[in-house]
């Protein structure tokens, strides 16, 4: 269907069921789990840090469900914020707000449920991490509207995103390792170089109606910027694997997501959106590679968490 009519019917209220279900279904990007991933990698490496490997199953299922819960009401309150700046931006304008497959007061509706769901899932966990889990639902919601404001929404988001990390440590040892604090600065910092990749596609666009970014802010040194990000990424990552004595395995997970960040830096290098979405996407593989170092470190090396 054609936004035109999508459109047309919404105004007359015709909408079927099954439309209605789709438009919720894209509002929280089921059809784009790349946010989901992103989020999800950091809590994984977390997890099976804290838990020396061997993470409680019943812990790593809630966080994973809490991860998909949290990504969707994001992107649902995210498009709420945005819906007056979607319909003027090439990638976004066929949002389901932005065409009126969903309405304002749909997209509350479904980011209240979803964080509810979410809360309830937190329930199942002790009372430290059942406190921690309103700085993350205030820091999702806050993220969406920074880009009014700062130059700087990348940063709200890497806090929003990384704060699985302090979470996992609390939910499986009570409290959080200096390790624990340097993974959460390492997911911020991630989110930086991913999000101002994925800034750099709308750039243009968000120049002309007044959206703040990093990659406006970077500007012309964009690229040098984020190769700074990525060298602090990876060094926090080669601090963080020293002080719990990670061995070989997982710096060959950290070596070969270095090469994979000189791969972005090519990605990026004539500013091309096209481009620099990829590299954005490539930040999925980079999580997973970081993970599988972690798990191959523990399950062939029997490092002890520090």
């Amino acid at each position: 269907m054609r936004p035109p009519e999508v459109q047309l019917r919404k105004r007359s209220g015709s909408l079927t069921l099954r439309e209605r279900l789709i438009g919720y279904m894209l509002l929280i990007r089921l059809n784009r789990p790349i946010g989901i991933l992103l989020l999800l990698w950091p809590s994984l490496w977390a997890l099976w840090i804290a838990g020396g490997g061997a993470p409680r199953w019943g812990v790593v299922l809630i966080f994973i469900l809490g991860v998909t819960l949290m990504r969707s009401a994001g992107c649902a309150i995210n498009d709420y914020a945005d819906r007056h700046f979607d319909g003027k931006v090439a990638r976004t304008r066929l949002r389901p707000l932005a065409i009126g497959l969903v309405t304002p007061q749909e997209a509350i509706a479904v980011f209240v449920v979803l964080s509810l769901a979410a809360f309830a899932l937190v329930l199942l966990l002790d009372w430290k991490t059942i406190t921690m889990s309103f700085v993350a639902v205030t820091l999702a919601a806050l993220y969406p509207f920074m880009k009014r404001f700062t130059h700087l929404p990348q940063l709200v988001l890497g806090m929003a995103f990384g704060w699985a990390v302090p979470m996992a440590f609390v939910a499986l040892t009570g409290t959080v390792s200096e390790a624990g604090w340097l993974l959460y600065v390492a997911t911020i910092i991630w989110a930086l170089i991913y999000d101002t990749e994925y800034a750099m596609v709308d750039r243009d666009d968000d120049l002309k109606i007044g959206v703040k970014s990093t990659a406006i802010l970077f500007g012309e040194y964009d690229r040098l910027m984020i190769g700074l990000l990525q060298l602090t990424m990876l060094g926090l990552l080669i601090i963080v694997g020293s002080k719990l004595d990670l061995g070989g395995y997982y710096v060959l997970g950290v070596a070969l997501g270095g090469m994979m960040f000189l791969w972005q830096q090519r990605l990026i290098r004539a500013q091309e959106p096209k481009k620099c979405f990829q590299a954005f996407l490539n930040n999925n593989t980079f999580g997973m590679t970081i993970f599988l170092g972690l798990v191959l470190d523990y399950l062939l090396r029997g490092t002890p968490t520090g």
